[in-house]
């Protein structure tokens, strides 16, 4: 009998407790970075996204020629207020050459990691070297993550901490005081902003909003900031100011999906950015000098769950296969023809 591989929720976190999450999130920048450089031969495409009222329900599918993953995700940003976490998600991945199934996994964890590795691949190409200090403007369930990798690729040692919910703001507080960062609470963005080097804005409103003002950016930040713009992930939703976008250096993980969901979404449909790929490989430049505005406009794409998945499901079963449960997915009767026959002898 073939069973497929399972991670859940307790073994994922598990995992990331004893790989220690700093660790986790860097070693999937160094796998996102291989994967990004081979994205030319990658098979992919947007997300399909189902929107409601509610917030929307998404498909991110991606493949090689040996692997093909997806991930089922939403995002409803008055879940917590009725109990229910903002973001789920589910991920599996298959065999190219039959299409079984090979390993299935919790995403809302690994989805947490594996932003804040999208965040700091970028930040390894396109943040300061020098950055120690980084706003975080919006203190939910991905703050964690993005500072653990910002320490990991950049060595940021202090976060300037704002959210509209004091509560979170605590909590942020709290859990970063005790993972060893000097923390400072704001009492507004702009507060939060001022001598950052890299600005990380990750709000859950699904509105067209300003969180930080371009004034606030250009009068408070450090020259060179690195802006990781992450919040702004659908059509309608967005954090940044247009003048900030228009006059800043913009990169992106896939064109046609961030000109629909991104910050550039209320720009030109010509609007010049350069996709990361294109940095890591050489094509293209990054940045130019020390004084350059740059904007990460990130809405998340399917290539960083495939490589996530891979990643996971590889030091899992090597280092912590005990972690694992093993799940009768897939329909296999004596004669491959005669499916039937499973009900007829059950």
């Amino acid at each position: 009998m073939t069973t497929v591989p399972f991670l859940d929720v307790a073994g994922a976190a598990r995992w990331a407790a004893r790989r220690g999450p700093q660790a986790v999130i860097a070693g999937l920048t160094d796998a996102m970075d291989r994967d990004f450089a081979a994205w030319p031969g990658l098979d992919k495409r947007p997300r399909i996204a189902t929107h409601s009222a509610e917030g929307v329900i998404e498909l991110m599918p991606t493949a090689d020629a040996e692997t093909y993953g997806f991930k089922l995700v939403n995002g409803h940003p008055a879940n917590p207020a009725r109990g229910f976490q903002t973001v789920t998600a589910v991920g599996m991945l298959a065999r190219v050459d039959n299409g079984y199934p090979s390993f299935l996994a919790e995403m809302t964890l690994l989805t947490g990691l594996r932003t804040a590795a999208a965040s700091a691949l970028a930040a390894r190409y396109l943040a300061r070297r020098d950055s120690r200090v980084m706003a975080m403007i919006g203190a939910g369930s991905q703050a964690e993550f993005q500072a653990l990798g910002m320490r990991a690729e950049l060595g940021i040692e202090t976060l300037r901490v704002f959210d509209v919910d004091p509560r979170a703001t605590e909590k942020l507080a709290r859990h970063a005081k005790e993972l060893g960062f000097d923390v400072v609470i704001a009492a507004d963005p702009a507060e939060a902003a001022r001598g950052a080097d890299v600005v990380t804005t990750c709000t859950a409103d699904k509105r067209n909003a300003v969180v930080l003002s371009d004034a606030a950016l250009r009068d408070g930040a450090n020259p060179g900031v690195f802006v990781n713009a992450i919040g702004g992930d659908c059509p309608g939703k967005t954090e940044l100011e247009a003048a900030t976008i228009a006059r800043a250096n913009v990169f992106v993980e896939h064109t046609e999906q961030t000109r629909i969901e991104g910050e550039i979404q209320k720009q030109a449909p010509d609007f010049p950015v350069t996709e990361l790929w294109e940095v890591i490989t050489g094509a293209k430049p990054g940045r130019r000098s020390d004084d350059e505005l740059i904007v990460w406009d990130s809405v998340g794409f399917a290539v960083e769950d495939w490589t996530t998945l891979k990643y996971v499901y590889d030091d899992v079963t090597t280092n912590a296969p005990e972690l694992l449960q093993h799940l009768d997915l897939i329909a296999e009767p004596h004669d491959p023809k005669d499916l039937y026959s499973l009900i007829a002898e059950a």
